[in-house]
């Protein structure tokens, strides 16, 4: 992944310095040919395989996840304690971001003849990005916009918190109903999970290339230019993780869950490793139950449904991502959001990380989303895809490690079921 950024950026800013200019070139190949043919259709068919797959997987995991569960009265009491944390902490996470970002300023100073040249480029890349997130609601809308009319209209929208009601609905009834189809049913919902899984498998092995013509688009345009308020967006990210989850989590697990930090770091070490390696909440969470069993020792019922849940619905590092990106490209094309609407940016982080799925890449949309709710253009997104990897590996070792943390924090108080 590295390296394909460090090859796409490389050309890039190659390809910028033997073609300066702006204006193509005619009857000769130049940049614009480049990123035109080549870099911008690898780098889009790249993006699409990744949203492709978003739905199937959100779907199929939190069915399962809900399925499962041996007890539906545990849906109550845990599930209002996982939920109630999941708010906080996801708040508190967001309002670090935003907090840093604003003291910092990663986006500023970027020449005005940049950012126009820039954005230009970006629109016919990042357009099919943009089109994927759903239209913005507000208030009594938003509520009643989380229980889909047509579940299959939500799929093809992209509205993630009406998908995950119409999964979690449909789960309780899986569970609910006793028969040889609904088993057979859910043995067709796990098909469909492992062979989503797969293919995401299939689109991480192709990734390195994507990155590659996704920063070759950028750089090529503007040099390396825009490499310095990336590499600042990049250290402010990296920072607010930082804290979130050795300062946050570390409170958390001690005053909420009675368990020391360091006992509950070294606990769940394969599971951050695999976090890190797979940028996937979902992928990770067989490791992740496996730690909270054997490492953690909490309780089984607990841990499942809290990891399960989690893997979906407690995306502390997504919400923060979003919360910090947002602000940087609001520095970045020069507009000053008021107090309100960074209030508002954060309230919507928080549902974003509430219903993305654990997936690579699953936050775009919502990224997209918030960026036309406050006015700004949308395909600026195109700016941090170079650079979203890297990020999405850190954040979901972040989002890991807030399941696990929630884990412990819900299950202090709760007993295991005789016989287990």
């Amino acid at each position: 992944m590295a390296l394909g950024f460090l090859l796409g950026a490389g050309a890039g800013v190659l390809a910028w310095l033997i073609w300066p200019g702006t204006e193509p070139v005619a009857g000769a190949l130049d940049k614009s040919d480049l990123i035109r043919w080549v870099a911008a259709p690898i780098g889009t068919i790249f993006l699409n395989l990744l949203f492709m797959l978003v739905v199937p997987l959100l779907f199929s995991a939190l069915v399962l996840g809900i399925g499962g569960l041996g007890d539906l009265r545990s849906l109550g009491r845990v599930g209002l304690k996982t939920l109630a944390y999941t708010v906080v902490v996801s708040a508190i996470a967001v309002l670090l971001g935003v907090l840093l970002v604003n003291a910092l300023r990663p986006g500023e100073g970027v020449p005005e003849a940049d950012r126009a040249q820039l954005l230009a480029g970006l629109q016919e890349r990042a357009g099919q990005v943009s089109s994927a997130a759903t239209a913005p609601r507000a208030g009594l809308e938003l509520l009643t916009g989380i229980v889909p009319r047509n579940p299959i209209a939500a799929m093809a929208n992209g509205d993630m918190l009406a998908v995950m009601f119409f999964a979690l609905l449909f789960g309780i009834g899986l569970q609910l109903t006793r028969t040889e189809a609904a088993r057979r049913l859910e043995e067709v919902i796990q098909g469909l999970y492992d062979v989503t899984m797969r293919l995401i498998g299939m689109v991480i092995a192709v990734a390195p290339w994507g990155v590659a013509a996704l920063m070759f688009s950028l750089t090529a345009g503007v040099g390396w230019s825009v490499l310095v308020p990336l590499s600042r967006y990049v250290g402010v990210v990296l920072l607010a993780l930082a804290i979130h989850q050795f300062v946050v989590y570390s409170l958390a697990v001690w005053l909420l869950g009675g368990m020391r930090p360091i006992t509950f770091f070294r606990g769940i070490r394969e599971a951050m490793i695999t976090a890190f390696a797979t940028a996937s909440s979902n992928a990770t969470l067989p490791t992740a139950l496996k730690v909270a069993e054997e490492e953690l020792k909490l309780p089984s019922h607990v841990s499942r449904f809290v990891l399960t849940i989690g893997s979906t619905a407690n995306q502390n590092g997504t919400a923060l991502f979003e919360g910090v990106t947002v602000l940087f490209l609001a520095q970045f094309f020069g507009v000053d959001l008021s107090v309100g609407q960074q209030l508002m940016v954060c309230g919507v982080c928080v549902l974003g990380g509430i219903g993305t799925a654990g997936v690579p890449a699953g936050s775009l949309p919502v990224v997209a989303m918030i960026l036309g709710m406050v006015g700004l253009p949308p395909e600026g997104i195109g700016l941090i895809l170079g650079v979203d990897r890297f990020l999405d590996m850190c954040r979901t070792t972040l989002n890991v490690s807030g399941d696990l943390a929630a884990a412990v924090v819900v299950s202090r108080g709760e007993v295991m079921p005789s016989g287990k």
